[in-house]
């Protein structure tokens, strides 16, 4: 069996043993190990070695368990329910007021945690719950719990572009900046949808009964100012350092975990046995996180050795003959589908890699693109078999709630995803502007040489300068 074959063989045959239930990390490493071992003999065990240093050493990997702990720290400080009762009763006046204050606060606890399941969890413990006694239709309610909840994978800061920037290596802060309006778009969307339906509909979203909307001005605004407020400075703190290139990924993660511990403290919600819940469940998802990276590594290493980029590459360019607009096309359809069996995590780190190198042929931004899979990524937690968004509302819905009531809420939402990545793909402004404003280089003055040396100084040129041998 030649090589490239072997590498099909290899891709085939992962993704059916973790249709078994096989656990991914473990099962990329032993396919690696086991088809690198057919053609690589004892070297491939050199390769685990590398690939496992190489995750250890990367740098822009800190920032993950430290997003994790502040995300963790915020769920667990009783803020959630204070944030979703003022914005219940900020926006009473609205028709769909639950189903918009549930989206508002999704978006928000998205943006501090990034943690799908933490946000749907608890929200299908706070504001599930209240819409279904308000009269809400039940597959509305489900739609609006999964979908608000999933907007942690695309607003930043999201977990998923830190593991996509450390893949395609690229800047995490341009990630981060081309995501935030897209980010808002989306959720826009999901509040537009919900106001004209309520609008059109009422029977499938009343408006507040009296006693829920009770409340005066000056209730309303104590409640935006004790609730609303800290958690938006801190998120804005965060994200400001990040995009404004104050501090690094890693460095505002830190400064976010502080936040959010003064902040726990502050709401009295900071108890020991909080503390280190938060540092067990860190400590559990990071290593998750990481070993995910290493059998990845691991798995694509041997995949690109086989020659398997080399056979998708062959079959993209040559035999389809493919336009850019039509590879992005195709290269969303595959991950909508792939989202069907699997979850975001082995898309990103499996599947988008082997994506990555035809970028350059197409003519397309790797940013551009990566703010397109994670769009396409919001359907991954909403699409059966695994929507895993909907199993987590189960887990926490009354007996009452069937999972195909769920997952037929989820569809509409679906569908939003998808119209919002066709604005993208007709307007690649929407990500591409903000980056490209917030890092755009200055033009030199006109006749100066870029590379003369200004008087008193250094002009620093990274790319031009070679690295000096060692004077030791």
């Amino acid at each position: 069996m030649s090589d490239p074959v072997l590498g099909m063989v290899m891709l085939g045959s992962f993704i059916l043993v973790v249709l078994f239930g096989f656990p991914v990390a473990f099962t990329l490493m032993a396919m690696g190990i086991g088809f690198g071992y057919v053609s690589l003999g004892d070297r491939v065990f050199d390769l685990l070695v590398q690939r496992t240093y190489s995750v250890m050493a990367n740098d822009v990997l800190i920032s993950v368990p430290l997003f994790i702990f502040m995300g963790y720290i915020i769920e667990r400080a009783n803020i959630l329910d204070r944030l979703f009762h003022a914005l219940q009763l900020a926006s009473r006046a609205l028709p769909g007021a639950l189903a918009i204050a549930t989206l508002v606060t999704c978006a928000m606890f998205a943006t501090a945690t990034g943690i799908v399941g933490a946000v749907v969890t608890l929200m299908g413990l706070l504001a599930y719950p209240a819409m279904l006694r308000a009269g809400y239709d039940t597959r509305l309610a489900s739609g609006i719990t999964c979908a608000g909840g999933c907007l942690g994978i695309l607003i930043p800061p999201s977990i998923m572009f830190i593991l996509y920037g450390a893949t395609a290596g690229v800047s995490v802060a341009r990630l981060y900046a081309a995501a935030f309006l897209p980010g808002l778009l989306l959720a826009g969307l999901y509040i537009v949808y919900v106001l004209v339906l309520a609008v059109l509909r009422p029977s499938l979203a009343p408006r507040l009964p009296a006693h829920m909307a009770a409340g005066s001005v000056g209730e309303v605004i104590v409640a935006l100012l004790t609730s609303f407020v800290p958690l938006a400075v801190l998120i804005a703190a965060v994200l400001g350092a990040i995009l404004f290139g104050l501090a690094t990924p890693s460095e505002a993660a830190a400064m976010g975990s502080l936040g959010s511990l003064l902040l726990a403290a502050a709401y009295r919600g900071l108890t020991w046995e909080r503390l280190k819940e938060s540092v067990f469940l860190t400590a559990r998802t990071s290593a998750m996180v990481c070993w995910l990276f290493v059998g990845a590594y691991v798995f694509t290493s041997v995949f690109g050795w086989l020659g398997g980029h080399h056979v998708v590459e062959t079959f993209i360019v040559d035999y389809l003959d493919l336009s850019s607009v039509g590879f992005l096309i195709l290269t969303q359809l595959i991950i909508f589908l792939l989202g069907w069996p699997l979850e975001w995590s082995e898309i990103v780190l499996i599947f988008v890699p082997i994506f990555l190198p035809l970028l350059d042929n197409f003519g397309i931004d790797p940013i551009f693109f990566g703010v397109l899979v994670g769009l396409n990524l919001q359907t991954s937690f909403m699409t059966p078999p695994v929507a895993m968004a909907a199993y987590y509302l189960k887990g926490v819905a009354p007996p009452s709630v069937r999972i195909q009531e769920i997952f037929a809420g989820c569809l509409p939402f679906v569908a939003i995803v998808i119209v919002c990545m066709v604005v993208m793909y007709v307007f690649p402004e929407v990500a591409l502007w903000l980056p490209e404003t917030l890092y755009a280089t200055p033009p030199l003055p006109a006749g100066e040489d870029p590379m003369a040396i200004p008087e008193g100084g250094f002009r620093v040129l990274d790319d031009l300068i070679p690295q000096l041998p060692s004077l030791d």
